[in-house]
C-alpha cells in the first residue's frame, strides 16, 4: 500500500526527534528508532500479504508490537519508553490504520470486479 497516511515512519518518528533538522540523537536512540521504523514498515507493507514470507514478516511485526515484555533492551515497550512514545497510543493508531486500509482494499477489489464484466462485454 503506497498511502500510509499518518503512520508513515519518516513522518511519525524522524520529525518527532528532529533528525531531519540535524539535531543530534544518541546512537542508541537512533538504533532504537530504526528498529521501530522497521517494525512499522513491515506491518504496513505486509498487512495484506498472501505469500508465506510476507505473512511471516507481518506476523513477526505484530508479535513484537503486541509484546509487553520488557526484559529485552530492544523490546517494543522499552523502545517506546526510551523514545518517549506512548506504546498503547501507537498500537491504537496502527489498528485504526489497518481497519481503514482494509476498507480501502475491499473497495478497490469491488471496483475491479465491477469493471471486469464491462471490459469482457466490450471485447
Amino acid at each position: 500500500m503506497s498511502d500510509r497516511g499518518l503512520f508513515e515512519p519518516d513522518v511519525l518518528l524522524r520529525d518527532h526527534f528532529g533528525v531531519r533538522s540535524g539535531a543530534m540523537v544518541s546512537r542508541e536512540k537512533r538504533l532504537m528508532l530504526a528498529v521501530l521504523e522497521n517494525a512499522l514498515d513491515s506491518y504496513q507493507k505486509y498487512v495484506f500479504a498472501r505469500d508465506g514470507q510476507g505473512r511471516q514478516m507481518f506476523q513477526e511485526a505484530v508479535e513484537w508490537l503486541d509484546s509487553t515484555n520488557t526484559d529485552w533492551l530492544f523490546s517494543y515497550r522499552n523502545i517506546c519508553e526510551t523514545l518517549d512514545i506512548n506504546p498503547d497510543y501507537l498500537r491504537r493508531g496502527l489498528e485504526g490504520w489497518r481497519q481503514r486500509a482494509a476498507v480501502a482494499k475491499q473497495a478497490e477489489l469491488e471496483a475491479s470486479r465491477e469493471q471486469a464484466p464491462a471490459v469482457a462485454a466490450m471485447g
